[in-house]
């Protein structure tokens, strides 16, 4: 399994970094030279934009496991890219939250 995590550290300071997007990709081709692959992805709520947090499940297929990371977390980048900006984000995949989770937080939307 892959985690990618997207940190931010405002004004570059470390000390107030946070979350704002995770993902997570594992094979499901028993490691396949050509393998596909079960994505989750997650983004917290955007303040700045007001865009609502959203997690979602999707899938790569067919990707070449003999190319470099990279371009597995490009492609599972770009999937999220697309799955943030469809119009049924909003309302497929609102977060419902426990008291115990943080709406702003994409590693409990994951």
């Amino acid at each position: 399994m892959i985690h990618v995590k997207v940190d931010i550290w405002p004004g570059g300071n470390r000390t107030l970094a946070r979350a704002i997007a995770v993902a997570t990709i594992v094979n499901v081709s028993d490691l396949a030279d050509v393998s596909d692959y079960a994505l989750s992805a997650a983004e917290g709520y955007n303040p700045l934009t007001g865009a609502p947090a959203w997690s979602r499940r999707g899938q790569i297929h067919r990707h070449d496991r003999r190319s470099s990371v990279w371009s597995l977390v490009a492609k599972a980048a770009a999937w999220a890219s697309e799955s943030a900006n469809s119009e049924d984000t909003d309302i497929m995949n609102r977060l419902t939250t426990s008291s115990a989770s943080n709406p702003h937080d994409p590693e409990d939307a994951a």
